[in-house]
């Protein structure tokens, strides 16, 4: 074996010796999450769980009481907004909530000031939700979730892109390569495929996996998982699309790419129109992180 095989294969032990450190979640997230998948659960018992964690607590009543909901009256039952909500809502805002704390850093591996990522992930979330109201293709809250994990694999690689970071680059310039994959060639991974690994240590649904995993190479999906299409363009095109707002950019997103398969799948034949209406979500995110910042 020769030596840079060698260092590649030390590397990819001391990465994945880091993913096994990655602690799950908090048991009371699990068991809230079971609670909101489970179909004979009741509001109540759902309120039950997350009263373990006040700044939740007081985040889902605060959006309860946005206009967004046009009540006429203050929410102040935590079933209630729970009930008015719904329960996927609810899921989503536990999860953004439990990763949020492992995005909100400066990443110098991948040139993200503190904030940055989460920043990037919250819009591309954002961004998913959106193309799946307009699409009607995937479930809303999926394509939230896809979207908000979508590069969650950084954090793990971050150390390990920051010393190799030189090679990389070079082999982006000389080789005129994608980032991803002068970052698999040096590290022996990506940073989509650690995510996907950590979103099945994870326990989720295989459909984020294949999100994470692909969103850098949408026509690369597997036949036999075809079923995850939709859901997999959801998220690459509004990874890209925040890329071009300058949204998380980094040191990997200049070298970014717009498939032209995943808009002609989705049915996308605006694309300025697209991005302009991107451009009103900045706002939503920035209010977004102002709200997971204080609790």
């Amino acid at each position: 074996m020769s030596d840079n095989n060698a260092n590649k294969e030390i590397i990819k032990t001391r990465i994945l010796s880091k993913l096994a450190d990655i602690k799950s979640f908090p048991q009371f997230v699990l068991e809230t999450m079971k609670k909101l998948n489970d179909p004979s659960s009741s509001a109540a018992d759902v309120a039950k769980s997350l009263s373990r964690d006040e700044g939740l607590v007081l985040r889902v009543l605060k959006l309860a009481n946005s206009a967004a909901y046009g009540m006429t009256r203050k929410i102040s039952s935590i079933s209630e907004a729970i009930s008015l909500l719904g329960y996927k809502s609810i899921s989503n805002m536990i999860l953004a909530a439990e990763v949020y704390s492992s995005m909100d850093k400066g990443l110098s591996g991948y040139a993200l000031d503190r904030g940055e990522l989460w920043r990037h992930s919250l819009m591309v979330a954002y961004a998913s939700r959106h193309l799946a109201q307009v699409t009607k293709k995937v479930n809303t809250e999926d394509a939230y979730v896809g979207g908000l994990l979508h590069d969650i694999g950084k954090v793990i690689l971050n150390d390990y892109v920051r010393f190799g970071y030189g090679i990389i680059v070079k082999m982006v310039e000389e080789k005129h390569i994608p980032f991803t994959e002068a970052e698999s060639s040096v590290l022996g991974f990506d940073h989509a495929m650690i995510g996907s690994v950590l979103v099945e240590r994870w326990e989720m649904p295989e459909a984020y996996r294949f999100a994470v995993e692909y969103h850098h190479k949408p026509n690369d999906l597997p036949e036999d998982k075809a079923q995850y299409q939709p859901l997999l363009d959801v998220v690459s095109v509004a990874n890209a699309v925040c890329l071009m707002l300058g949204i998380g950019l980094g040191a990997d997103g200049l070298q970014s790419y717009m498939f032209p398969e995943p808009l002609e799948r989705l049915g996308i034949n605006n694309f300025d129109s697209l991005l302009a209406e991107m451009v009103d979500y900045v706002g939503n995110v920035a209010n977004d992180m102002g709200d997971m910042a204080g609790l």
